[in-house]
Order: C-alpha cells, then structure tokens, then sequence
C-alpha cells in the first residue's frame, strides 16, 4: 500500500513539476466558476454533453487539483460573454512519456487519448475497477466478439474475458496483483452468473462504520485486511447474497498496448505460486465512482477454504487442508490394492496347499 500511496504522490509532482503556472492561473479564476455552468445538467441543452463535467467525479481527478485555467489557459475574465473559445493543452504536454510509449503501440495511430479517457473524468487505475478498464476497450472491441475469437486458441474465453481486464495480457507490466472487490446478486438469483459488481449505494445500504464502504471487512479500521477479517467477512456474506470476486491486474498500468508471445503460455498465469498469488488488494467502490483499496495480508488468495472461497485460478490457488486430504484420499486409494496383493503374496503357500486338498 505504501509503494501504490508513493506512486500515487509520485505521479501527482510530476503533474505540478511540468506546470509551473498553473496553481496561480487556477486560484485566480477557479473552479468553481467554471462549475457554476458546467457542473449543472443544464448546460446540456444549451451547448451539449461534452460541455457537462460532473462535480463530484471531476473533484477526484488530479487534473482538478490543478484548475481548469491549466488546461484552458486562454480563458478570460469575461467568459462566456466573449464569444471565444477557450484552448485545449493537448495531453502530451504533460503526459510526453505516456504519449511516447502509446504511440509506439498497436493503437498508436488508431485512437487519440480522449477516445479512451475523458479529462474530466479520468481516474488512476487503483481508482478503477477491472470492468472499467474493459469497457474502454469496449469501446471498439465488442467483448463479444473478442471472447469469440480468442475461443479459437484460449478455452473457456468468455470465462477469461469476464475475469481479466484486457492490459493485464495485452500490455507489458511487470508486477500483478489479485484485486478483489465484492459482488451482488438480487434476491431470488441463484446462478454464479448473476453476481454483479456491487455499487457504492447498495453496499453502504448495510450501515458499515461511518458510511466508510470498507469498514464492512475492515473492522478494526486499521487500512489493511487480515485474513481473519477476511474469513469472517465470507462467513457473513452468505447471508446477504455476496461473494468476493478477484481478478489479476496490473499494479501498474502502461500504455504499451501489444499482443505478447509469453501470454499464449496459460502457465503465465496458471502455474504454481507465481508472485502475484502471494500479492491481493481489496477494492472498495467509494461516493466518488471511483475505489479505494486496501492492502490484504498475503496468502489471502492462497487460503481457498476460507480466504477467497469464490475464487480460484487452477494450478495456483493452492489450499493445505485440502493437499492433506487429496493425499490421504490418494494414500487410501493405493493402500487398497497394495494391502489386496501383499495378502494374496504372504498367503500364497496356504492357497497353493488348499487347492491341492480339493483336488485329492
């Protein structure tokens, strides 16, 4: 958690490092004038959708904490009375790096930074869940017909498509995580199929402390879930119609977007005890849109029993319990015709002096 807090820290003094003018130019035109009009739904009718930020979602973005007259720069006193239109940096005048490494990719000539991303909106990715990141490749990719091509070579596409953002195969991250978020389904619903990721207003319906979403697991509020709180938290969630889902991200995302040879190998993800097994962080969605997660104990993801129940990744999740009791299981299976044929063995002379009686 400390390393995600740092990068978060990090990349946001990178922001201010490349704009020197910006915190004078925000706070002596500000925000919230700009939001006066562009922050009420109204402004829809009047010049469009694009021109609607939404107060609450653009308040978390780290472009707000630089002000909009940063990006805007030729804003006047007088607008909108005017008559101008105000400029718009481009991305890569802060972003050159981002701007580099995706123009270097597949989608570098297909797809301008806003195709994906709305300025206004944009978040980090700990503050974003999987399905989010899936949907901005949506955009272009229907998931659909994606899981059906990918079903020429992958089995079970749908299920991966479901479980796995798209960059954790198609970018070049070096570290994953197991993200773990909770999942609804309505009352009635009895299929695995109806579980749906679970929203700020229907988890906060179950009074956590404080009306903080993550006190739910996190009783003793001290940012980190134990794997007791955890267990506990599975015991209890059977009740209310919840489980917890994980999926394998990256810890940090790049914008290299590319088919990689080593992620036809399944035991990229598939094999025994990868790093990213030992690693899990739980997503809590906030009033914000966005999520706010947690560090978990390690060996959560590994404790299949009572730590992640719901969610298993063949030839990784790996339980003691349970490797006891296969080889018991396996031990019983062989001690039946090794004691059978050591018998017939040890009693062979008998049988032999048996047979000949009956013959006589």
């Amino acid at each position: 958690m400390k390393r995600i807090l740092a990068w978060k820290m990090a990349a946001l003094m990178s922001v201010f490092s490349l704009l020197p003018v910006s915190m004078s130019a925000a706070a002596e035109y500000g925000n919230d004038k700009c939001l006066s009009c562009h922050g009420k739904p109204e402004i829809i009718k009047q010049a469009g959708q694009r021109m609607y930020l939404d107060p609450v979602k653009f308040a978390t973005t780290t472009h707000s904490v630089i002000g909009c007259q940063t990006c805007h720069d030729t804003l006047t006193p007088t607008h909108p009375e005017d008559g101008s239109r105000p400029a718009k940096a481009s991305c890569k005048e802060c972003h050159s790096a981002v701007q580099s490494e995706y123009a270097a990719s597949l989608h570098g000539n297909k797809a301008t930074c806003n195709d994906c991303h709305n300025p206004h909106e944009v978040k980090q990715v700990i503050a974003s869940s999987g399905e989010e990141m899936n949907g901005k490749c949506a955009k272009c990719h229907s998931l659909g017909k994606v899981a059906k091509s990918h079903a020429k070579w992958l089995p079970q596409a749908d299920l991966h498509i479901e479980a796995l953002p798209c960059v954790t195969c198609h970018t070049s991250s070096k570290n994953y995580v197991i993200t773990l978020s909770i999942q609804k389904r309505q009352p009635g619903n009895t299929s695995f199929e109806d579980f749906k990721l679970a929203k700020y207003e229907e988890l906060i319906a179950f009074n956590p402390i404080n009306n903080d979403v993550s006190r739910m697991i996190d009783k003793n509020g001290d940012r980190i879930i134990s794997l007791k709180e955890l267990r506990e938290f599975n015991y209890e969630v059977r009740k209310k119609n919840m489980r917890l889902w994980g999926m394998m991200t990256p810890e940090v995302a790049t914008h290299s977007f590319q088919i990689l040879e080593n992620r036809w190998d399944c035991s990229f993800c598939h094999a025994s005890g990868p790093k990213a097994m030992q690693k899990s962080v739980m997503a809590f969605p906030d009033i914000t849109g966005g999520y706010t997660r947690l560090e978990v104990e390690n060996g959560a993801v590994l404790d299949l029993l009572y730590g992640t129940p719901d969610f298993y990744m063949m030839g990784s999740t790996r339980s003691s319990a349970l490797n006891i009791l296969g080889a018991l299981i396996i031990a019983g299976g062989l001690m039946m015709p090794i004691g059978h044929g050591t018998m017939r063995f040890l009693t062979r002379k008998n049988r032999k002096g048996h047979t000949d009686n009956e013959t006589h």
